[in-house]
């Protein structure tokens, strides 16, 4: 909201006395330039050379309340959750309190009890009304489950969600499983969020085979113009290496080889958790903090074959002799 621009009496009098004048001095605005244009603390817009007031109220969003801590914002705030895209219905639908207690905190009789069990039963069938939102229910579930048993944080989940609702937009479910284009979601939103996880570990916690979920993400990715970075093996090795709780310098060593061997060119077309267990092997190695190849092979996913030749690569890349 703004109101008319105005002078400041003290610089307009100033003015008024040093050029002759009695009246306020008419200024266009157009010929202002926008550089002179100054916003005060308080939030006025000032023109520095001829003090003239562009905008001058500001508008307060926040609420007309103070809290102190956290339950008494809980307990002045008007509003709900946030909506959110990990909801068939983003968040916008109300429950009804599993309690069978009154607004009082009393007890209600045994009558009431049944009537408000037939609400909540009715209450969540309405909640979907046909059988392309119970899908939708289905696979944002899905998503939320597999992402909780993959531990990677809530960014990822609305991520995948939305990636998912994109692919339902563009019909690219149909003759697809919805378990599989749910998990192919979630691959590529830790892909684009930078928190990988291997197709290996993302096929553990889904219902849907390693080849179904990497020809799905494919197709989705290809389909939705989704712009995918190749994965940098370096952010797989602080997990790896906590997981076989080697130290900061083994992980800091792997690091080193992976960027110098990656500079050679050796990184192009290899796996990247391959890459990063091969690195973490030979850090351990120089490090004289010895792990087997099983160990790191079980950890990263990969096959023994896979860390050994890596392995030899990357010595041999670094001057390094085994």
């Amino acid at each position: 909201m703004t109101r008319p621009t105005r002078q400041r009496e003290d610089r307009t009098r100033w003015q008024g006395e040093e050029e002759g004048e009695t009246e306020d001095a008419d200024v266009d605005l157009d010929d202002l330039d926008p550089e002179d244009l100054v916003r005060t603390a308080d939030g006025e817009l000032i023109h520095e050379e001829t003090g003239l007031i562009i905008e001058e109220e500001q508008i307060d969003p926040g609420p007309e309340w103070r809290a102190f801590n956290h339950q008494e914002r809980q307990e002045k705030s008007r509003v709900g959750a946030p909506t959110t895209q990990t909801m068939h219905d983003k968040g916008l639908t109300t429950t009804i309190d599993w309690k069978d207690k009154d607004a009082y905190g009393r007890s209600i009789s045994s009558r009431k009890r049944s009537q408000m069990h037939r609400l909540r039963k009715w209450q969540e069938r309405i909640r979907t009304k046909d059988a392309g939102e119970r899908n939708l229910q289905f696979a944002l579930s899905e998503i939320d489950r597999m992402a909780s048993a993959l531990g990677v944080p809530r960014s990822v989940r609305e991520v995948a969600s939305v990636i998912y609702r994109r692919a339902l937009n563009e019909d690219l479910i149909r003759g697809r499983s919805i378990e599989g284009v749910a998990t192919a979601a979630l691959y590529a939103a830790c892909r684009k969020e930078g928190i990988p996880r291997s197709l290996e570990e993302i096929s553990e916690v889904s219902r849907v085979e390693r080849k179904e979920i990497g020809r799905t993400y494919r197709y989705i990715s290809q389909e939705l113009g989704l712009e995918m970075k190749p994965v940098d093996p370096k952010k797989y090795v602080p997990r790896f290496c906590s997981e076989l709780e080697l130290s900061e310098e083994v992980q800091s060593k792997a690091n080193e080889i992976i960027e110098t061997t990656a500079e050679k060119g050796l990184l192009s077309g290899k796996s990247p958790t391959g890459y990063a267990a091969a690195a973490i092997y030979a850090a351990s190695l120089l490090c004289n903090e010895k792990k087997t190849q099983r160990e790191v092979a079980d950890v990263a996913q990969v096959t023994e074959v896979t860390i050994r030749n890596r392995y030899q690569e990357q010595i041999e890349a670094m001057g390094i002799h085994s």
